[in-house]
C-alpha cells in the first residue's frame, strides 16, 4: 500500500546539487562511496528550473528526455504516472513556494527497484494533503491528494523531507516493473 507522509530527512546533498544546477549521470561504481550499480540505467540526475508556470512542462519534457536516454524501463501507464506526479509536484512549488524560493530543483533516482522523483525549494511550509470536499468543486488544491492517490495505485510510496537549509524536498517513489527490479544474489 502507497502512503505520502512526511518523514524528517536530511537532503541537504541534493539541495546543493540542484541549486549548482548538476545534472548527474550513472557510472557503474561511485569513487569513494561503496556504491554499484546493477543496472546499467540505474543513477541519480538533477537539474534546476525557474519558479514560473513554464517550468512544468519543461521539467515533464527534461525527466521523459532523461529516462529514455538513460533506457529505464518506464513506459506507458507507469510513465503516464510519473509525469503526471512530477507535474503536480512542480506544480505546487510553482505555486507555494516561489515567495522563498526562486527556483526549484528536481531529482530522479532510479535504483532498487523503482523510480523516485522529488522536487525542491525554500519553503519551509511542509504541505500536507487535506482531504477536498466533494461538496464544492474546486479548480486547484488537489495536487497532492492526486499525487498520493496515483502513487498508491502503483504500489509506491510519498513524502516530504528537510532540507539542511531549512526547505523541503517533496517527492514519490514508483516501482520499476518486476524485470527492472534488482539482479538476483548470486
Amino acid at each position: 500500500m502507497g502512503t505520502c507522509g512526511g518523514t524528517s530527512a536530511d537532503a541537504g546533498t541534493a539541495a546543493a546539487a540542484a541549486a549548482a544546477g548538476t545534472a548527474g549521470t550513472a557510472g557503474t561504481a561511485v569513487p569513494g562511496s561503496g556504491t554499484v550499480r546493477s543496472r546499467p540505467y540505474e543513477g541519480t540526475w538533477r537539474f534546476t528550473a525557474p519558479v514560473q508556470d513554464s517550468s512544468v512542462p519543461r521539467a515533464r519534457h527534461t525527466v521523459r528526455d532523461i529516462i529514455g536516454r538513460a533506457g529505464v524501463p518506464v513506459h506507458g501507464e507507469l510513465l503516464h504516472a510519473l509525469l503526471l506526479v512530477l507535474s503536480e509536484l512542480v506544480t505546487n512549488a510553482v505555486r507555494h513556494a516561489a515567495l522563498l524560493s526562486p527556483e526549484v530543483g528536481v531529482e530522479i533516482r532510479v535504483g532498487a527497484g523503482r523510480v523516485r522523483v522529488g522536487v525542491e525549494d525554500g519553503h519551509p511550509y511542509r504541505p500536507a494533503a487535506l482531504a477536498a470536499d466533494p461538496a464544492h468543486e474546486h479548480t486547484g488544491g488537489r495536487g497532492l491528494l492526486l499525487v498520493r492517490a496515483v502513487t498508491a495505485e502503483a504500489g509506491g510510496s510519498c513524502g516530504v523531507e528537510r532540507t539542511a537549509s531549512g526547505g523541503k524536498v517533496v517527492w514519490a517513489a514508483l516501482p520499476l516493473p518486476p524485470q527492472a527490479g534488482p539482479s538476483p544474489a548470486r
